[in-house]
C-alpha cells in the first residue's frame, strides 16, 4: 500500500468523529456492546431492548457521517466560490490597471492642448495688433474657431478623467470589501477548528 497523506487521514477521521461529538467512541462502544450482546445469556427480553439500543446509537453514528459529508462537500463548494472571487479580484485589478494607464495618457494629451492653447492666446494677439490686414483676420477667425475645438476635446477629456477617478475609486472599495470578507470566512473556519480540536483529542 502507499503511503497515506495528512489529508486523507483526517478526511478519514472526520468520518469517523462526526461532529468531533465523540462518535469514534460510541462506535467503539458499539463494537463492544455488539459483541456483549453475541455472547450475553440474557433473557429474549433483555437481548431485544440491548438491541434496540444498538440500532439506536447506530443510528446516531449514520447521521453524524451524513452531517460531515455535507459539511465537507459545503467547504469544497466554498473553496470554489472563492477561487471564483478569487480571478475575478485579479481581473478587476488588471482593468483597473489598464485604465489607470489610458487616464495617464489623457492627462498628458490635456497638458499637450493647454499648452497649445496657450501658444494659439499669445499668437491671437500678436495677430490682434494687425487689424488692417484682410490674411491676418482670416487666421484669427480660423484660431479662434481652432480654440473651441481645442477648449471641448479638454472638457471632454476632463470629464471623461473624473468619471475614470470615480470608477477607480468604487472598484478599489469593492476589491477592500471582499478581501475583509475573505479573511472574515477565513478567521471564522480557524475558529470552527480550534473549537472542535479539543473534543476530538480528548477521547
Amino acid at each position: 500500500m502507499g503511503a497515506v497523506t495528512d489529508d486523507e487521514v483526517i478526511r478519514k477521521r472526520l468520518l469517523i468523529d462526526g461532529d468531533g461529538a465523540g462518535d469514534d467512541r460510541r462506535i467503539n462502544l458499539l463494537l463492544k456492546s455488539f459483541t456483549k450482546w453475541c455472547h450475553s445469556p440474557g433473557s429474549p427480553e433483555e437481548g431485544f431492548t440491548q438491541y434496540q439500543r444498538m440500532l439506536g446509537t447506530l443510528a446516531q453514528c449514520e447521521f453524524s457521517m451524513g452531517k460531515t459529508l455535507m459539511v465537507y462537500d459545503m467547504n469544497l463548494r466554498e473553496m470554489e466560490n472563492y477561487e471564483k472571487i478569487y480571478s475575478n479580484i485579479e481581473q478587476s485589478i488588471t482593468s483597473a490597471h489598464d485604465k489607470i494607464a489610458e487616464c495617464k495618457k489623457e492627462i498628458q494629451r490635456a497638458k499637450r492642448i493647454r499648452k497649445n492653447r496657450q501658444e494659439y492666446d499669445a499668437l491671437a494677439k500678436v495677430i490682434q495688433q494687425h487689424p488692417d490686414r484682410h490674411e491676418t483676420l482670416k487666421q484669427l477667425e480660423a484660431l479662434d474657431k481652432e480654440l473651441q475645438h481645442l477648449s471641448h476635446i479638454k472638457e471632454n477629456v476632463d470629464a471623461k478623467l473624473e468619471l475614470r477617478k470615480k470608477q477607480f475609486h468604487v472598484l478599489l472599495t469593492t476589491i477592500q470589501e471582499l478581501q475583509q470578507t475573505l479573511e472574515n470566512d477565513e478567521k471564522s473556519d480557524n475558529d470552527d477548528h480550534s473549537q472542535g480540536s479539543p473534543a476530538g483529542n480528548g477521547e
